[in-house]
């Protein structure tokens, strides 16, 4: 099937990010009482608070606190850890390059307004023209559910989901987008090891977007079409 559209995760796939957020999390419940181990929290990130929040939390303290702590969650990664983040090498010229090569593309992102705001300045497109952008208001649940994929391709008329391609860093990524039909090119910038990658669906994987550049044209996207 001819790829038509491109959707980028984020936070793992454009900027390395990941370490940073796994340890607002740690911190933020830390405050009320909780002391998660990094490694334990970082695996869960890829996931929005709706999911990540019930593996830590029993039922009566998540319906008390869960909203709140997601909040603050927001508040300790904006003001402590966002100045740190970085784009990965070429992210901004892989996201030119598939706009140049005639792919419509868009972000399909769990982060708030706000911080997705704030990437694309990271990444260095806060001017470029997306066809698309989604965040965590698009999405009634997050990742590994298919709402952010879903609603980017509502974003996205004519196109369907066999014609698109998730480029995504967590196993969460393949799997939301395997429930959307959607198929997925898997980064190891975000941590997760190629193994879980695979296993979660993802049928080509590349290290990094400078990496998925330099092998653009015998790639999947670059080959015009998907394997069967």
């Amino acid at each position: 099937m001819l790829i038509k559209a491109v959707l980028f995760d984020v936070d793992g796939t454009l900027v390395d990010s990941v370490d940073l957020h796994a340890q607002a999390w740690v911190d933020a419940f830390k405050e009320i009482g909780h002391d998660i181990p990094f490694d334990e929290m970082r695996a869960q990130i890829g996931k929005g608070g709706d999911q990540l929040l019930p593996v830590f939390l029993p039922p009566d303290e998540l319906k008390e606190k869960g909203q709140a702590l997601e909040k603050r969650r927001g508040e300790i990664f904006r003001e402590g850890y966002l100045s740190q983040v970085r784009a990965f090498p070429q992210a901004a010229e892989l996201l030119k390059h598939v706009d140049k090569a005639g792919l419509r593309s868009a972000l399909a992102s769990s982060a708030s307004k706000e911080e997705l705001a704030a990437l694309r300045r990271i990444v260095g497109i806060e001017d470029d023209r997306l066809d698309a952008e989604t965040s965590s208001s698009d999405a009634e649940r997050s990742k590994p559910f298919p709402d952010i994929f879903e609603a980017a391709l509502a974003q996205l008329p004519g196109i369907s989901p066999d014609e698109a391609v998730v480029i995504g860093d967590t196993p969460y990524d393949a799997e939301a987008a395997a429930k959307a039909g959607i198929r997925t090119i898997g980064m190891l910038c975000g941590g997760f090891p190629e193994q879980s990658l695979r296993a979660a669906g993802c049928i080509a994987i590349y290290r990094d977007p400078a990496h998925l550049l330099a092998e653009y044209e015998a790639s999947p996207l670059g080959a015009g079409g998907m394997p069967d």
